[in-house]
Order: C-alpha cells, then sequence, then structure tokens
C-alpha cells in the first residue's frame, strides 16, 4: 500500500508500508475480570475520542540484534498485568455512564515495516507527519468507542533500523500524566523491569459527582451558543510552529514588570490566542474563548495518589471580546490567561463532575470562536526510552480533539538547528493560516518562521 503526501520537512516523502494481520496483545499472566466505572470527569462527552500518539527512534547500534517489534510487544504484553484496565472494553451503562469491562481480551497490535529512512523525513521531525494514516492503520470497527480495543498499537520498522511506533489511545482512560505513566511503564518493562517503578492506581471514585450534585463555580467553558456564521471547518491546513528560546525572550520582553512572574505557558496561549483570533478576523464584539487545560493533581488536599492515571484536568475558559483581545496590549492577554488558570482548584474540579452529572454527560464544550491549548511540554515523551534511547519526536501526532479542530498541544522538541524548544501544531483554512504565520513572525520578531513551508490539507466533520 503506497501513499504520499507533503512532508513538513522534505519537498515531498513517498513510502511504501507493507503490514501484518491485527493481533490482540492480551496480559502476559491472567488478570482480574471485573467491571471498573469511570469517573465522571473521564466519561464526559469532550473526552469520547481516540488521540493519536507517536513516538520516532533512530538506529541504536547497542540494539542491533533486538527486534523493536518483539521487544516492544513483549514489554506491552507484561505491562497490561498491571494496566489490565487497558486490555478491556468500555461498556456504556445507564444514563450514558462509562465502565471498563476487565475482559483481558488485550490490546489490537500491528507490525509493520516502511521503505523509508528516518533521514529522508529530514531534519525536523514534526506534525503534520508524511503518510500518516499508513503509519497508523484504522483496523475495521476500532473507530467505534465502546466494545472495541481500548489501545490501537502500530510498530513500522524503517530500512536504517529506527522505527516509528503510534498509539491509538481511547482519552476516557486517561489524560497527558497518566499516558506518560504508562508509557514509562510500557518503556521499563522492554529495558527489562519486572515491574513499573510507579504502581498505577485506578481509584476513579476520587473524582465521581458528589451526591446530591452541586454546580458551585462558572464554567464558561462549557457555555452553549449559537454560531452567527456558517462554519468554514472544511478545508483545513495543518501547521507546525516552533518556540525557541529567543521566541520566549522576545514575548517577556513585551510585557510589564508586574506581569514577569507569568509562566511561558501563560505567554505563548496569550500569544497563541491573539495571533489565531486576528488570523480568523472575527467581528469585534463577537466573543472569543481560550480554554487552557489545566492538571488537578496538585490541587487536591490531599493531592490525587501518586500513580493516579485517570484524567485529572478541567479547561477553565478566559473570554473577552475580539476586538478587545487584539487591540489591547499583549499584557491583556497574558493576564486573563493567568487568571483564568488560577481559578483551577480541587472545587473547580469537582463543580465540573457535577454538571457532568445534571447534565447527562451529553455536555460538549463550546465550540464558537473557542480554542484549546494543551501543555504537554512536562509530560516528557521524548524521554520514553525502549532500550533505543531518547525519542526523535514524542507527543500528539495533529491537532485536533475528535471531529473539533481547535485543539493544540504543546510538545517538547528540537528544531533543525539543535535547539530545545516547543513545538505546537494548529489546523486553520489555508488564508487564516498565512495571515496566522505573519501574526506570529511579528509577535516573535522571528523572520525564521514558520518552520514548516508546507501543508496538509485535512478534512473535518465539523
Amino acid at each position: 500500500m503506497a501513499s504520499s503526501l507533503s512532508s513538513s520537512s522534505s519537498s515531498s516523502l513517498k513510502f511504501t508500508v507493507r503490514r501484518c494481520q491485527p493481533q490482540l496483545v492480551p496480559p502476559a499472566i491472567p488478570t482480574p475480570h471485573e467491571l471498573k466505572l469511570l469517573s465522571d470527569i473521564d466519561d464526559q462527552q469532550a473526552l469520547r475520542f481516540h488521540v493519536p500518539m507517536i513516538q520516532i527512534y533512530g538506529k541504536q547500534a547497542s540494539m542491533a540484534e533486538k527486534d523493536p517489534v518483539e521487544v516492544i510487544r513483549q514489554a506491552l504484553s507484561q505491562t497490561l498485568v498491571f494496566y489490565y484496565p487497558f486490555a478491556g472494553r468500555l461498556r456504556e451503562g445507564p444514563h450514558r455512564k462509562l465502565m471498563v469491562d476487565c475482559t483481558g481480551e488485550g490490546v489490537m497490535f500491528i507490525e509493520a515495516d516502511a521503505d523509508v529512512t528516518l533521514a529522508q523525513f529530514g531534519d525536523s521531525l514534526q506534525p503534520p507527519f508524511p503518510c500518516f494514516h499508513e503509519l497508523l492503520y484504522h483496523v475495521p470497527d476500532s473507530q467505534q468507542f465502546t466494545d472495541t480495543p481500548l489501545l490501537l498499537v502500530q510498530v513500522t520498522r524503517l530500512k536504517c533500523g529506527g522505527f516509528i511506533l503510534v498509539i491509538h489511545l481511547n482519552h476516557t482512560m486517561c489524560d497527558g500524566f497518566g499516558y506518560q505513566q504508562f508509557m514509562n511503564a510500557w518503556a521499563e518493562m522492554a529495558r527489562g523491569a519486572t515491574k513499573p517503578s510507579i504502581a498505577p492506581v485506578w481509584r476513579r471514585e476520587l473524582l465521581m459527582a458528589r451526591d446530591p450534585p452541586r454546580i458551585t463555580c462558572n464554567h464558561r467553558e462549557y457555555e452553549q451558543i449559537q454560531d452567527t456564521l456558517p462554519s468554514s471547518n472544511h478545508n483545513l491546513v495543518q501547521r507546525s510552529f516552533f518556540f525557541g528560546p529567543l521566541d520566549i525572550a522576545a514575548l517577556r520582553k513585551s510585557i510589564p514588570q508586574h506581569l514577569q512572574h507569568c509562566s511561558t505557558f501563560d505567554l505563548i496561549t496569550a500569544c497563541l490566542w491573539r495571533c489565531r483570533t486576528k488570523a480568523m478576523q472575527m467581528e469585534a464584539d463577537e466573543d472569543v474563548r481560550m480554554m487552557c487545560i489545566v492538571n488537578a493533581r496538585g490541587r487536591f488536599n490531599p493531592p490525587l495518589p501518586v500513580g493516579y492515571y485517570g484524567n485529572g484536568f478541567a479547561y477553565p475558559a478566559a473570554v473577552t471580546s475580539a476586538g478587545k483581545l487584539c487591540r489591547n496590549p499583549f499584557e491583556y492577554a497574558v493576564e486573563l490567561i493567568n487568571k483564568v488558570k488560577g481559578e483551577m482548584k480541587e472545587e473547580y474540579l469537582q463543580s465540573v463532575a457535577d454538571l457532568m452529572v445534571m447534565k447527562g454527560r451529553n455536555l460538549l464544550f463550546t465550540t464558537v470562536r473557542s480554542y484549546i491549548v494543551s501543555y504537554l511540554t512536562r509530560v516528557n515523551l521524548r524521554a520514553v526510552d525502549f532500550g533505543w534511547g531518547e525519542a526523535v519526536y514524542g507527543g500528539v501526532a495533529q491537532a485536533g480533539a475528535g471531529s473539533f479542530p481547535g485543539v493544540s498541544y504543546f510538545c517538547s522538541a528540537k528544531n533543525g538547528r539543535g535547539e530545545e524548544g516547543i513545538i505546537f501544531s494548529i489546523c486553520l483554512p489555508p488564508e487564516a493560516m498565512e495571515r496566522f504565520s505573519k501574526e506570529f513572525n511579528h509577535m516573535t520578531r522571528n523572520q525564521n518562521q514558520p518552520q514548516s513551508t508546507s501543508a496538509k490539507l485535512i478534512m473535518s466533520t465539523l
């Protein structure tokens, strides 16, 4: 099966992938057969989608005699002994409540070979990845949400001795931190460990709604708004951009002294929000939303237990008019982001869980003039080492969440010059992408952006 697509760093890369028949990988030994409820944060409508994750590894001389497919498959089987809910199947109960039927059936695994080398991908590996649909084959029925494997894994050997690992993850099972914990355990087993260094903790009852449920916070991220314009999310391009140390320094220089305590997340999120809003040319009086995914693990008293791998975040929304966001100085946006992050406390997440139960788990976040960012640089997936060293790239494989294209993920990465920084991809209509690129260059004072000169046409179902 051959397919082609413009690469983000080489002019045009075509390669063929040969796949073996998909097979189920069960836990290495029998595991408990039981029903486990997901939390009321886990099973909300917004998380009922699959996230494509990618890990890319180069050749390692010390592993020349090892087959990455076998090493990873065997380690996966051993890891599922400890993370046995992943080997089960989701079921939906009354009031759309999701639970895991721990059947031990296993996860879907595909072995593949590609007639391409890592060098052919170019210096800078970033979304959109060439021929990505070849690197993760969608097994029939694997797009269903219940009664289907919770993980879909494809390991593709490259001609150079490197390999690409792509994982289709059911988001109701875990968030970025939970996924990192699972991946680290899997990598430890591949390197010879007999058990994970951090024992997994289920305890989803910690994030269930109260009885009776009560909404105690203002959740502007879930406001239901009528769109005044027909959707233009049909032909979108996806492109990656890179924040280097100089870009972040340039943003920091442009804010006053009293905001210097603000984090890198605040700066780059505010920058993206402004650039995207200007690029989309929204009406000045229309409200725009930036939803910031905030990890709640350390904001509980006591904190959620070490090893908890369920979803432990909310995405409070900063809201203002497009006119105010674009006309005010940059510090206005930075202050809004910093303030909304501060709203995220234990009570806020508890209030979200209660809201989900009261609304029958049908409530989706506001999609009209909304943008969501997820800061995954602390979830350092490049450090996941199966024996082949650090990954060349590790993170989310594309922008968007399910059918909603307005989500960007910040991942740690190196650019073509070997500089450490933060990479993100964004989906926009082609003309808006050109405007975004200019705004982004202007704000970061960096004329070498964007790193990615070609874009992949993607279709959205919105």
